[in-house]
């Protein structure tokens, strides 16, 4: 880390949610790709405290989807899109192995910025297996290109110590205009403790810092609407004690925003 973040902008964020007043449906989304799967397999396991959103892994979580097993995930999202039952149209085409509607949802944005800054809050898991991570992805609800994400981070729990290790980026998937872009990162800090991460895009440039200092800087950025996921992986064989958690403390954004 090198350079110092921008201050955050002077006026009003238009996103702001600690979770104290629970977890808002006019602004999240407790399920992970609800459309690529069915309810039971996306719904999040999670509780709210006084420190924010606790994300969890519990011992009778289903696997997202069978083909994917074992991989079992709670995630919360600002929105939903997918085409009919049995199509291959929905957000986050991410894997070319056979992605099939099988809940359509409806085409909700209750938060799909275009360009902006976010703070995202966090507390990583510690526990075997999982992983916490923080993306950017494009809704696709105007067009199969807008499919690019901003990976604000993602962070394994068996990376998280006295100093922990992280990826960020972009990944392009199917966005022509993008190319992928993923940096494994060294954080001077135990990520299990409260820290912040801030991704600021637009214009086209992103840039991706943690704790107040840079730690990525690149010439490119998408221009679609995109949805926010904040979720905990659990990947690999179930093992050691449930359940598996992380937290989400706050989450602030302001559009517009340039680097």
């Amino acid at each position: 880390m090198t350079a110092d973040l921008p201050a955050p902008p002077a006026r009003p964020p238009v996103f702001d949610d600690d979770f104290s007043r629970g977890l808002d449906p006019d602004r999240w989304v407790a399920h992970y790709l609800p459309h690529w799967t069915t309810p039971d397999r996306s719904a999040a396991r999670y509780a709210l405290g006084s420190d924010g959103l606790r994300l969890r892994i519990e011992a009778d979580q289903l696997d997202w989807r069978p083909e994917d097993a074992p991989l079992r995930v709670s995630n919360v999202q600002t929105g939903t899109f997918s085409g009919p039952v049995g199509s291959t149209v929905g957000t986050h085409r991410h894997r070319d192995d056979g992605l099939i509607v099988r809940t359509e949802t409806p085409t909700r944005l209750l938060w799909a910025p275009t360009s902006g800054r976010v703070d995202i809050t966090v507390s990583a898991s510690t526990d075997p297996g999982c992983m916490l991570a923080a993306w950017f992805v494009g809704t696709e609800h105007l067009s199969s290109d807008d499919a690019g994400e901003i990976c604000v981070f993602e962070i394994d729990a068996a990376a998280v110590g006295a100093t922990t290790t992280a990826r960020t980026g972009i990944k392009a998937h199917s966005d022509p205009r993008l190319v992928s872009d993923m940096t494994e990162v060294a954080l001077p800090f135990d990520a299990s403790r409260p820290h912040t991460w801030t991704a600021i895009w637009g214009g086209g440039q992103t840039l991706i810092g943690c704790e107040g200092r840079v730690l990525k800087r690149m010439p490119q950025a998408p221009v679609s609407p995109m949805f926010l996921l904040i979720d905990l992986f659990e990947i690999g064989a179930p093992s050691g004690a449930y359940p598996k958690t992380a937290t989400v403390h706050r989450v602030r954004a302001w559009d517009g925003e340039a680097p």
